[in-house]
């Protein structure tokens, strides 16, 4: 198997650069042992995750992101290397860092990690001990990406 793969589909309107969303993948990637990898990130709007949250989840609203894992399910096997998808609303994600008063790429940060545990296997809607581990591997994981000062671009 060859290198961690990042693929990254940027649709948003505003302008997001992805180089500092890629390093920061890799990241948290590396942290987690999936160094070897295929991911994908969709960057969309609220319609489109609303659509996707309806289809898959059956909430119709929209939410910051969305992890669709490949790991796990009868078809797993097929290509182990390929760890998932990865689908964030800008538009959600902006309002909630403007309301956290954070950046747009702080937030977007926080829902790459949320976003790759849920891919790793952290679950933190079935019990509290497994959100307390989501919440402390969140946390180690921000801590870590957030030490390259380089990455904070938006």
């Amino acid at each position: 198997m060859e290198a961690l793969k990042i693929l990254i589909d940027n649709q948003a309107e505003k302008t997001i650069p992805t180089q500092p969303i890629r390093q920061k993948t890799k990241q948290i990637l590396n942290a987690l042992g999936f160094d070897r990898h295929e991911l994908s990130i969709v960057i969309t709007d609220d319609a489109q995750i609303r659509s996707l949250n309806r289809q898959y989840r059956q909430k119709d609203s929209a939410t910051n992101v969305l992890a669709f894992s490949m790991q796990e399910g009868d078809f797993s096997q097929i290509t182990p290397g390929l760890l998932g998808d990865l689908v964030i609303s800008w538009e959600t994600a902006d309002r909630e860092a403007r309301s956290a008063g954070i950046t747009l790429m702080e937030r977007m940060s926080q829902l790459l990690v949320h976003g790759s545990l849920h891919l790793a296997g952290f679950d933190h809607e079935q019990d509290e001990s497994g959100a307390r581990e989501m919440e402390e591997k969140s946390l180690e994981l921000l801590r870590l990406i957030e030490t390259n000062p380089n990455l904070s671009i938006l």
